[in-house]
């Protein structure tokens, strides 16, 4: 009688064996690669205007109309020479002064005004706070383009038109809403034990805003101040609606002489000139932003 013997079984090689693990691997390193890939493409899409406008303020003149290579052979600072020593009998440093005096006055203007705005909507009752609150909020969706005639109008009737009070007046008077909002909303996450506790050691209104609203408030203060500070410095429209004399033209409105469609115009030295302009303001954002995610992380707290 024949014995069958039991059919052995074959187990699989060591490369036919199937690894989830490695294929969920392969497929995050390739999500990754694909990833990284795009993220650089839109970078160098986004920087590619910065990376142009550097590199023709080291160009000569007549390489920068109608050559669309980045870089040149003929590297020169003749163009920032010529901006630094000025335009139209005005130097570069007096256009410099002008935009660190409207910028500066933005910043302490807004930050004064919508500071006790913000409290006043925020922390005071009132009859007709939630109206006023409303009508203020109404106004960011009215394009600034409907109310310069009459604003012109007004600061000519005064006479002062080429001067810097139609350009600085609204920051003191709480004219900008977005600051405004952004404040309230802040002072709004902070809590209400904080006023009822200085309050019964008899504490008012002021002494509750400067001892303890804000110094609590100082993320929302420094993102208010670099975007008043970042906007100001780059207005071309205010100050070419009010402003006449080259003496007291920002660097925006000085840029604008360096091209003359009637004469020669210096494109090379406009370039240079806007090159050094966003220096500040590049500087003024790297030592405060990460005060801006400091205020971004703290919007979602309560107490």
């Amino acid at each position: 009688m024949t014995t069958l013997s039991p059919p052995t079984q074959v187990r699989p090689s060591a490369a036919t064996e199937y690894n989830p693990k490695a294929d969920s691997r392969a497929a995050k390193r390739t999500r990754s690669i694909v990833f990284h890939a795009l993220s650089l493409a839109l970078i160098a899409v986004v920087l590619y205007p910065a990376l142009w406008m550097v590199s023709s303020a080291f160009k000569p003149s007549s390489e920068i109309i109608g050559n669309s290579s980045i870089w040149s052979s003929n590297f020169s600072l003749d163009n920032f020479v010529t901006a630094m020593g000025g335009i139209g009998g005005v130097s570069t440093a007096q256009f410099f002064a002008n935009s660190v005096v409207l910028a500066l006055g933005s910043v302490i203007g807004t930050v004064l005004s919508a500071t006790v705005s913000a409290y006043a909507f925020a922390r005071i009752k009132f009859p007709g706070r939630s109206i006023f609150f409303g009508m203020m909020i109404a106004t960011l969706l009215l394009p600034f383009h409907v109310v310069i005639i009459p604003q012109y109008i007004i600061f000519q009737q005064l006479g002062l038109v080429d001067t810097y009070i139609p350009l600085l007046i609204g920051k003191f008077l709480a004219a900008d809403a977005f600051f405004v909002f952004l404040m309230v909303q802040f002072m709004r996450n902070l809590p209400r034990e904080l006023d009822e506790a200085a309050i019964i050691d008899g504490a008012g209104h002021a002494r509750i805003f400067c001892s303890i609203m804000l110094p609590l408030m100082k993320p929302a203060l420094i993102s208010s101040s670099i975007f008043a500070f970042i906007w100001s410095w780059n207005d071309f429209l205010g100050p070419l609606l009010y402003l006449n004399s080259p003496e007291k033209y920002p660097l925006p409105l000085a840029l604008r002489l360096f091209v003359d469609q009637t004469q020669s115009s210096d494109y090379g030295a406009m370039i240079a000139m806007s090159v050094l302009a966003l220096l500040p303001v590049l500087v003024f954002f790297l030592i405060f932003q990460r005060y801006i995610v400091e205020g971004v992380s703290t919007q979602g707290l309560k107490g």
